[in-house]
């Protein structure tokens, strides 16, 4: 890992109890899309769910335009899915006052086509609820007895809200560029990679607070001045004073303390919360800086994550989880707090 930005983040729940291997096969790692939403069945958009196995979201996406006879601009999606992995997603393609070709045909080795209805409207990043997983680990080592009191402790507390690794880059690599960026050392014309730059330096910040809180051991609860964000909503609101109607909300996951996406503007939050946010981002001027001349703006992201419907099954030296996740968060974020996890993918 690149040692210029180091990602030794604190563990919330005492560390992994022992150490697998991740992904030693596509089916190792299943996803399923869940939109939140049924189509509609009518419209100029047809919503397409796809199931696709080692293969790359955006390919895919270029494989259905081609198909259906569109520009590559009229297919969507919702979110990008793991390459190593059997996912299983929806695509909206655009089809004004056309016919549908025979969606049965779309099948290769990568891909095919589970289902497919009509919607009015086009299918947006960010447009969906969340994913379920099931993951199996093999050459599973550690008591069986530590790794499950770990799982029970993860039901029941969340885990924290990290960005994943993969959001930073083979080796710390988009950070690397994003500094490059911000330094003026490097043009970027591609906005695609320069999105993705900026996110993975706006990311990198958060995940410094959120380690930093963990280390508090507040992590998932509220400090006076804290931004508390809606749950599944990117709303917050400033609560200057934790009084028991609050701690009640905090307790059944109907808001949750938040941490920094850095943008332009001042940092919503008040109090203790601006001191010690301010103090652990002092040493990352330049990528604050860069991300407010990039016009990114000050939003909020909850420092805590459920892994929702969490259970588990060993049998010999492999371990099965199967949970869910909302939209944005990462199943590595439950997996490090479990196990180390060798990932020859």
């Amino acid at each position: 890992m690149a040692t210029e930005f180091p990602m030794d983040w604190a563990y919330a729940h005492g560390g992994p109890a022992g150490q697998g291997r991740l992904r030693c096969e596509p089916e190792d790692f299943v996803v399923d899309e869940d939109l939140g939403f049924a189509a509609d069945g009518q419209g100029e958009h047809v919503l397409v769910q796809v199931q696709k196995r080692g293969a790359n979201t955006e390919w895919v996406a270029r494989q259905l335009a081609r198909f259906a006879g569109v520009r590559p601009m009229d297919v969507s999606y919702a979110g990008l899915k793991d390459r190593h992995a059997v996912t299983t997603q929806w695509f909206s393609v655009h089809l004004p006052g056309r016919a549908e070709p025979d969606w049965s045909g779309f099948a290769g080795e990568e891909y095919r086509v589970l289902d497919a209805v009509r919607h009015t409207r086009k299918l947006r990043r960010g447009a969906l609820a969340g994913n379920r997983f099931a993951i199996r680990l093999h050459e599973v080592s550690g008591p069986s007895e530590d790794i499950e009191q770990r799982l029970a402790r993860i039901r029941e507390h969340g885990v924290p809200n990290y960005f994943g690794e993969q959001r930073f880059g083979h080796e710390g690599g988009n950070l690397l560029r994003a500094a490059e960026l911000f330094a003026g050392a490097r043009r970027e014309h591609d906005r695609a990679k320069r999105g993705m730059y900026l996110s993975a330096a706006r990311s990198y910040l958060f995940n410094t607070v959120l380690s930093e809180r963990v280390r508090q051991g507040s992590w998932n609860h509220a400090l006076p001045g804290e931004c508390l964000v809606l749950d599944g909503s990117a709303s917050f609101f400033r609560a200057s004073v934790i009084d028991e109607k609050l701690s009640a909300r905090l307790a059944v996951w109907d808001v949750h303390p938040s941490g920094p996406l850095w943008g332009r503007g001042l940092p919503p939050c008040g109090g203790e919360i601006n001191d010690l946010e301010a103090a652990w981002l002092a040493p990352f001027e330049s990528f604050r800086a860069g991300l407010e001349r990039a016009g990114m703006e000050q939003e909020r992201r909850p420092l805590r994550l459920a892994a929702e419907g969490l259970e588990w099954a060993r049998e010999g030296d492999a371990l099965t989880l199967r949970f869910a996740l909302a939209a944005g968060s990462y199943a590595t974020a439950v997996l490090r707090e479990v196990l180390r996890t060798d990932n020859p993918a």
